[in-house]
């Protein structure tokens, strides 16, 4: 049985946080200029509804979001609030009930409200504490070391023609060579499924994206518009045609904000977890659990980390 180490625990519990808290803005792209102003937040204490006299606020359906992302998610957003009303109000008919069964006089349900407590409390510390520390400066402060220290690397532009012997290669290379267009080749005669329905268009890669035998070939070509000899590669045979050659730019940074948000946000929560847990003690009583939890312990160690203990 696979074991997870407690830093995939902890990417797991991040992950169960994130489904729950309300949403990190992202600031990948600045939101297009509304055509009309757009309506006033509800404030929280605002009431949407009663049942037997007991109020249920706009705070309320928030919460209830909280708890029904999944459900939620499922649903078009115009049915969302009315379904959220319709669940909070069999929420008060039935905790009414329970209450009148006398079933919040048990020491399982004051157990259970006591765990929901810190639940609440959890996902609000983390959206303050946490959360509130990935801001628009941080991703960008975070970019800007990534670009600094982004190094270029020569990217061709190529397209290719696949088949399956030599003999057709050479035949196709003779009709490129007597002025036969590429591209018109391809599409009637390569046998890759992915480019020959583009004219063989593989667009820009770098080293280490393709076979060895075809890249190295590729990346002889030195101007635009030449053309390689067949070149056999355990999908077949190739022939290569150089479109450009570039330096690599790191990539702008709307197109990778999301994932560096994420990045920081699970530094930002490892830290703060980390800084937490210190001087806290943590007695595990059930020997199983234990041994699990010491198990997981054991393989959070990263691969350097143990390369360096064995050192």
């Amino acid at each position: 049985m696979m074991k997870l180490s407690s830093r995939l625990l902890r990417t797991i519990c991040l992950a169960a946080l994130l489904g729950a808290a309300p949403t990190i803005g992202s600031f990948a792209q600045e939101a297009p200029a509304p055509e009309a102003a757009a309506p006033a937040p509800i404030a929280p204490e605002t009431v949407v509804a009663t049942v037997g006299g007991e109020e249920i606020t706009e705070a309320d359906l928030s919460f209830a979001a909280e708890d029904l992302a999944q459900d939620l998610a499922q649903m078009p957003a115009e049915e969302r609030r009315a379904f959220l009303l319709r669940v909070l109000i069999d929420m008060k008919v039935m905790a009414g009930a329970a209450e009148k069964a006398g079933m919040d006089q048990t020491e399982l349900f004051a157990q259970r409200l006591n765990y929901l407590k810190e639940r609440a409390l959890r996902r609000a510390y983390f959206a303050d504490a946490i959360a509130g520390q990935v801001t628009e400066e941080a991703i960008r402060a975070e970019y800007d070391a990534f670009v600094a220290q982004f190094q270029p690397a020569e990217e061709v532009h190529a397209r290719h023609i696949l088949v399956e012997t030599q003999e057709e290669a050479d035949a196709i290379k003779a009709e490129l060579d007597a002025g036969g267009d590429f591209a018109t080749i391809a599409q009637e005669k390569s046998i890759d499924p992915g480019s020959g329905a583009n004219g063989g268009d593989l667009g820009f890669f770098a080293q280490g994206m393709m076979v060895p035998e075809f890249e190295t070939a590729a990346f002889a070509l030195a101007n635009p518009g030449d053309v390689s000899a067949p070149v056999q590669s355990q999908f077949g045979w190739h022939i290569i045609k150089l479109e450009e050659k570039r330096q690599s730019a790191p990539p702008a940074f709307e197109q990778v904000a999301p994932q560096i948000q994420q990045q920081v946000l699970m530094r930002v929560f490892n830290e703060k977890v980390e800084e937490l847990m210190a001087g806290v003690t943590i007695d595990v009583t059930d020997p199983e659990l234990k041994a699990a939890m010491d198990a997981q312990d054991a393989a959070q160690a990263t691969p350097a980390e143990g390369e360096a203990a064995q050192q």
